[in-house]
């Protein structure tokens, strides 16, 4: 076995995260069989905490997304049952996709939100600073994020969150403040010595954490109807690692606050297991199935 393909790949040209939630006494079992044997390869799949518990099963260190509140600032929980992460290289394959999978998971599902995701200038945020440049690689970027060993070995865990930014905030900023804020220079994308505590880079540096902190993210900008800001998605070989950045993030530790809360904010959260595959199939033998 190995991970699903798409945790390890670049991230696409353009994706669509399509969140469900189990409908009333739907018994979940014949259509997550059909979706491990029918997704597209280029799919990332995620179970949440009831769907598992609605398949008989039990995935340790799979829980329940937490809201947590620090100073003046909440991340919420927005728990779903499924979660799907669709790749492909044009809005069109995104689409077909999209509705091959409602089809395929039938009425034992609803389809609770889905957003069209992008690549921004080459891999900027919105706010135009790189995003993701401190990510693991090749070997390092499997030891953050897939299960090395035991049951659930070629795994992954999934945090997920969508931030919506004011970029009318941010831009209003004269520059030093924009990169004291994020705790890297616009200009060269160079991190900044004598940043802030509060700067991003300081709050979130993967390799500050002991044990360290490392997770592989893959977020992508979205934008519709008027609204912006960054589908945050980061893979771990459990979900401790992005747990204890977020509570950092938060205040939890040291009082001190991320600076990207003075324009951005989380509006959803949720906690998914990606089973592994084989030959391009979703395994579900970890849940029994």
């Amino acid at each position: 076995m190995e991970p699903q393909a798409g945790i390890l790949e670049p991230v696409p040209a353009v994706g669509r995260h399509l969140t469900f939630d189990l409908r009333f006494a739907a018994d979940p079992h014949r259509a997550i069989q059909a979706l491990a044997a029918e997704a597209p390869a280029s799919c990332v799949i995620g179970l949440g905490p009831s769907l598992v518990s609605a398949l008989r099963a039990t995935i340790p260190g799979l829980r329940v997304f937490p809201a947590i509140a620090g100073k003046g600032v909440e991340t919420p929980s927005t728990q779903n049952a499924l979660w799907v992460w669709v790749r492909e290289t044009s809005l069109s394959d995104c689409f077909d996709t999209s509705r091959s999978i409602e089809r395929v998971l039938g009425e034992d599902f609803t389809l609770v939100e889905e957003r069209t995701t992008f690549i921004y200038r080459k891999g900027k945020d919105l706010s135009g600073y790189e995003d993701g440049t401190e990510n693991p690689k090749e070997d390092a970027a499997v030891e953050a994020a897939i299960v090395a060993s035991g049951p659930l070995q070629s795994s992954s865990f999934a945090a997920v969150q969508r931030w919506v930014h004011d970029l009318h905030q941010f831009m209003s900023l004269d520059v030093l403040h924009r990169d004291h804020t994020i705790g890297r220079r616009f200009e060269d994308n160079q991190e900044i010595p004598d940043a802030p505590a509060s700067a991003h880079v300081r709050r979130s540096a993967q390799e500050s954490f002991d044990p360290p902190a490392f997770m592989l993210r893959r977020s992508m900008p979205w934008s519709e109807q008027g609204q912006h800001g960054l589908y945050f998605l980061a893979f771990g070989e459990s979900l401790d690692r992005f747990e204890r950045v977020l509570q950092r993030m938060v205040g939890i530790e040291d009082g001190i606050v991320d600076s990207l809360f003075a324009f951005t904010r989380p509006v959803t959260g949720g906690y998914f297991w990606c089973p592994p595959q084989r030959k391009g199939r979703i395994v579900l033998s970890a849940l029994g199935l």
